[in-house]
Order: structure tokens, then sequence, then C-alpha cells
């Protein structure tokens, strides 16, 4: 049965990275080859039951980019992957996209490679010939063109496309992930802008950028996913191995490029991240748990603010007129609440019951924070653990360990399961600590999260008329 569940997996799902769906028409693809092992219908219905806790649950496909966007903000990632809500891309997306395209077409047309000319005209047929929902005015669109076309330009006379060897471009790859805890196989693509091989042998993998951030070597050094990428080339190629073959990052701004090579190790390292991430996420799809929000500076450049529980509220003060609608109950509660913390008064029971109706209205309409004139009232989930020693003792004295812990001390058992068994790391964890839940409140106080929508629409409002240098479109 697992072998089937292997084959099935291999051909016959879809590309979802919340999981891997599979249909009855799938399994009956396998029928010309099985159905004389019993009969037609008991035997379709009998592998279909089976395998959904084989597959349906517990695979999935997935990017390195989706797992990057979950430790980045959870919420986001069900979105995205999930709930798979259509956004618009931003316009650094959109551009990198044109960008992209023409420095492939640089060097795909070998071996009458074109000219400078004829690759910024490449660039120039794709990119919008006017204003559109991206870049929303001529001023912008014309700084993000002249912008391209000055990196096209200054990429071609660094690196003429006869100068190298190019192996592949955009080149998709897969790399199989085993979960040996639940036996399950996860799936883990990606696509790698450039290979080239060199001219000692060695071979390069070159991932573009056109972000003005330049990072620190250490960071290149440390990145998993230039890491995943040369695992992702070592499995398609077995004979690039990490002695000669080396990853980079190809600033397109500034012309800069930094290279790194990757160890054996680094390639496991990424995997066990992967891994780890990819069964959080399991957890808690299979708990029908939250996927909280993790509000940081990238707000500013999600397209899922206005649907987030931890913005949302927001957006619907901005959308509601005080001059004509009388203001929402809540906000009178957040005035009072914010209003009573900001004088630090002890007023026990006003505050309790105030934040009992804040509490209940995140809860009915889905918010993370609620905003005041003077600040906002963010919503956590905090945990605590309590320890049942009496079933910790079963656990630990048949295996000799009882006793490091024998005045039944929490530090002392924290430490202890750092060097325990992960069978009995994975028991204890299991009956011997119950874990609780609470809600609690945090505020704080300034007026740039209440304004701040209101400056994003008074940004939009001068771009139609400054002049294209004072243009700052990335900044949104």
């Amino acid at each position: 049965m697992r072998l089937l569940a292997r084959l099935l997996h291999s051909h016959y799902y879809l590309k979802r990275s919340s999981g891997v769906c599979l249909s009855r028409k799938a399994v009956q693809g396998l029928d010309p080859y099985l159905h004389l092992l019993m009969p037609r219908t008991n035997f379709l219905n009998a592998l279909y039951t089976s395998l959904s806790s084989e597959i349906l649950q517990t695979a999935m496909r997935t990017s390195y980019s989706a797992l990057q966007t979950y430790t980045q903000c959870p919420q986001k990632y069900k979105f995205q992957e999930i709930d798979r809500i259509p956004a618009k891309k931003s316009k650094e997306a959109v551009f990198g996209t044109y960008v992209h395209s023409a420095l492939n077409f640089m060097f795909k047309q070998t071996p009458l490679f074109p000219t400078v000319e004829e690759t910024c005209g490449h660039f120039r047929i794709n990119f919008p010939a006017s204003p559109n929902d991206v870049f929303e005015t001529e001023a912008i669109r014309k700084a993000y063109f002249d912008e391209g076309v000055r990196i096209l330009k200054s990429f071609y006379k660094k690196n003429p496309p006869w100068n190298f060897s190019v192996l592949g471009l955009e080149t998709r790859f897969e790399v199989i992930l085993e979960d040996e805890k639940n036996s399950a196989t996860h799936i883990l693509a990606g696509k790698i802008d450039r290979i080239d091989k060199l001219s000692d042998g060695t071979y390069e993998i070159i991932d573009y950028k056109t972000a003005k951030r330049l990072p620190s070597q250490e960071a290149v050094d440390s990145d998993l996913q230039l890491s995943l990428y040369a695992l992702g080339v070592q499995k398609k190629w077995p004979h690039m191995s990490s002695e000669n073959l080396k990853v980079s990052l190809y600033f397109l701004k500034h012309q800069e490029k930094l290279s790194s090579l990757r160890t054996p190790d680094s390639g496991q390292r990424v995997l066990r991240n992967a891994l780890e991430t990819i069964s959080e996420i399991s957890t808690r799809t299979a708990g029908n748990k939250q996927f909280e929000p993790m509000p940081s500076a990238l707000c500013d450049y999600c397209p899922y603010k206005p649907l987030c529980p931890a913005w949302k509220h927001l957006y619907r003060k901005r959308a509601t007129n005080p001059t004509d609608s009388a203001p929402l109950p809540i906000d009178d509660i957040t005035k009072e609440y914010l209003a009573l913390k900001k004088e630090d008064q002890k007023n026990g029971k006003r505050m309790d019951e105030l934040q009992a109706k804040i509490k209940e209205y995140m809860e009915r309409e889905g918010v993370t924070r609620v905003f005041g004139d003077e600040g906002y009232i963010s919503r956590s989930v905090q945990t605590r653990h309590s320890y049942r020693f009496d079933k910790i003792r079963e656990i630990l004295e048949p295996i000799g360990k009882w006793k490091d812990i024998l005045d039944a001390d929490e530090k002392k058992l924290r430490s202890l399961m750092k060097e325990l068994p992960e069978e009995t790391r994975q028991k204890l964890i299991l009956y011997g600590i119950e874990t609780r839940e609470f809600i609690a409140l945090k505020v704080r106080f300034g007026f740039f999260f209440s304004l701040e929508p209101y400056f994003i629409s008074l940004f939009h409002f001068l771009s139609s008329w400054t002049p294209r240098k004072m243009v700052c479109g990335s900044i949104f």
C-alpha cells in the first residue's frame, strides 16, 4: 500500500502548497494495471479509503518561497497558499518579471545573440506602454521603464552573452523530503534563474535580484534558498558536487555579484528547516488552528493588508466618514480603554469590563487589533504549560531518569528533555504536559498606525503630479 501511495504521489498530485488533493479519477487511472487483484469496485473503494491517511492528509508540494512566507507571517501564508485569494502584485515584483524575461531573451538566442538594442527592445515590447493598475501614473510607469533600460544596458556591457556557457535558464527542480516521524513524503520545488558552466570546469548557480538592498557576505553564505538551489541541482545532475559548484546572487541595480560555496551539511540543514516548517503547517491545518498574523514593516508591502485581522479594523475606520455617521461602539470602548491605560488608572473592575468587550468584538469580527486615535490594542494568544508529574514519573522511572528530577523541578525537566530519545520526548509532551492558551491584550500608543492609510492615500494623490525624480513608488 505504501508503494502505491508513492506511485500516486508522484503522478497524481495537484500543485497546491496546502496539500495533495487526490480524486477517485486519479485512483482509477491505475485500474488497467491492478484490477485483476480483486473485483474492481471493492478494490477501488479499499484503495481510496486506505490512501486517504497515506496521502490526502500528509503529503505536501510546496516551495521555499512559500515556506519563507509562512515564517514571516502565517496569516499571509494562509491567504496566499491555502485560501488562494488572488492578490495584486507589487510594482517591484512585476518590474522584476519584465527584467528577468529580457535577460532570458538575451542568453537564449544562441548562437546569434541579440544586440543590446534588441535586448532593450524586448523589454520595451513587453513593458506596459501606458499606465495600468500596477504602474498607476505615467510618471511612475516611465520611472520603472527607464530603470529597466538602464539595468539591461549596464548588465549587457558587463556580461556580453557570448562570454558565458549557459546550461539552463529558469531550470525547474524538485527535492523529495522524507519525514521519518510520520512516514510522509513531501516535494520541495523551485526554479533557478541561470546555471553556467565556467571555464575551469566548475558550475555556477545565479539568482537575479532587482532589490536595492545589498546583503552582507555572511547573509549570502547562510542563505537557505541558495542551499536549496544547490541541492536541487545536485539531485538533477549528481556530477555537480559541492566541490565544483558555487552559488551567486546577482544584484541588477548595482551590477554586483555576491558568491558563496555550499557544503553537504548546508543541504541537510535546509531540508531539516523545511520539514520543521511543513510539520508546523500540517499541525495547524489538521488541528484547525489559527494562522496568526505577525505584523512587521513588511505589512506595508502586503497585498492582503486590508483583509488581515491585524489591520482590517483600521481600514474599516477609514471607510467610516465621521461627518455623517456615528462612531462605532468599539471606537468609544477603545478610546476609554486607551485613556485609562495612558493615565495608569487602577480601576480594575472597569478595565476588566472593557477588556471583555474588546475581546468579544475581536472574536466576533475576526480581528487581532483595534485602533484608536492615540494608539492600538493587540490581541495575542499566549501559552502556559503545567506538568503532570504523576504521568511524568510513569514515563521516566522505567528508563532510570526519574531520579534526575526527583524534586519534581520544572527547570530540571526542561533541561532533561534535551537529552531524552525522541520517542520519550513525545510521550512526555503527549501525556505529561498540559498546555493552556489564553488571550492577552497589549497596548501601544502612537499616531503612526492610525494615520498610515491616510498618508498612503496622500502619497498616491501627490504621485499624479510630482516630478518623476520625486516619485517614491517603491515605498508603497
